[in-house]
């Protein structure tokens, strides 16, 4: 499975792909860049997109954009609405979670750093499961 991670930290992003590769046939490619999310989703390449809601410096067509736009626009488009994302943050409250699904048209949130890594891949095999990727 091609496993997209979209994060603009470096270090949290390269060992949150080194410990999804290590439990399972997992391929997990690692940008913050809008151009490049695009460019991978619409490739037919990606089966899943793990993405930070915080994009800091992040600009999509001139405008600055975070993870839920960058989500939102994805399940917009008719190439890559198929894709199940997953959206992780640490900085949204309990509250915020049902609202950032509804307005981002993520298929599931999580909160990072990844404490339970067993039921973070819990949750992503149930996204696999469900879009029977």
């Amino acid at each position: 499975m091609n496993i997209l991670l979209v994060d603009d930290d470096t270090l949290l992003a390269e060992t949150t792909a080194t410990l999804i590769q290590c439990t399972g046939d997992y391929h997990v490619y690692i940008t913050d860049e809008p151009t490049e999310v695009f460019r991978q989703c619409q490739s037919g390449n990606v089966d899943v997109v793990i993405m930070d809601v915080n994009l800091p410096g992040a600009k999509w067509e001139g405008q600055s954009v975070s993870g839920a736009d960058l989500s939102r626009l994805l399940k917009t488009q008719p190439q890559t609405n198929h894709i199940p994302i997953i959206l992780v943050t640490a900085y949204a409250l309990v509250n915020e979670q049902q609202y950032l699904l509804k307005t981002s048209q993520a298929d599931s949130f999580y909160a990072k750093p990844i404490l339970d890594f067993d039921s973070f891949l819990e949750e992503l095999n149930h996204i696999v499961k469900q879009y029977k990727i």
